[in-house]
């Protein structure tokens, strides 16, 4: 089995600016990329580029460009990292156009860079998700996984459950 990882950007992805003064973080190198390295896996994998965006600047292009790489893909199983804020809304997006493909989304509430990050521990429950739930769209974070018609945030504390 092969699992596609996408990167689309979101605190996950977050990295330290290379200009100096400068308070702002920047997008680089895919988070998932690093972890899997940390990992060395016995699975293969991809990673592929979607966008690098701050969630709450994601729209309706970047979510059919995701589901365009999905369906196009002759991969099955596909771990979508994402930012918080509107995981949830791409989760329900991709719920309604993907069919008989697994899919994981995640994210991290502090950057995979922070070495208090979340990043990891949602990543790696992303991978053993999605080589084990049938065909659909999930999501996973804060140590569960849900189906993206049946997650849901808590606003004030910023858990899913």
């Amino acid at each position: 089995m092969k699992i596609v990882f996408l990167q689309t950007g979101g605190t996950i992805d977050k990295d330290y600016p290379r200009s100096t003064k400068g308070w702002a973080f920047e997008f680089g190198e895919p988070a998932s990329r690093r972890i899997l390295e940390r990992l060395s896996p016995s699975f293969e994998f991809d990673v592929v580029t979607i966008c690098q965006k701050d969630s709450l600047e994601i729209g309706i292009e970047d979510r059919q460009k995701m589901a365009n790489f999905i369906l196009s893909s002759e991969a099955s199983h596909f771990v979508l990292t994402h930012g918080t804020d509107t995981l949830i809304d791409t989760a329900m997006y991709l719920s309604e156009r993907i069919e008989g493909k697994q899919v994981v989304l995640c994210g991290a509430m502090r950057p995979e860079r922070f070495r208090n990050s979340d990043a990891a521990i949602n990543l790696g429950c992303a991978i053993g998700a999605v080589q084990v739930l049938p065909a659909g769209v999930y999501v996973a974070m804060h140590g569960i996984v849900k189906e993206a018609h049946t997650i849901q945030r808590n606003l004030t504390n910023g858990q899913f459950y």
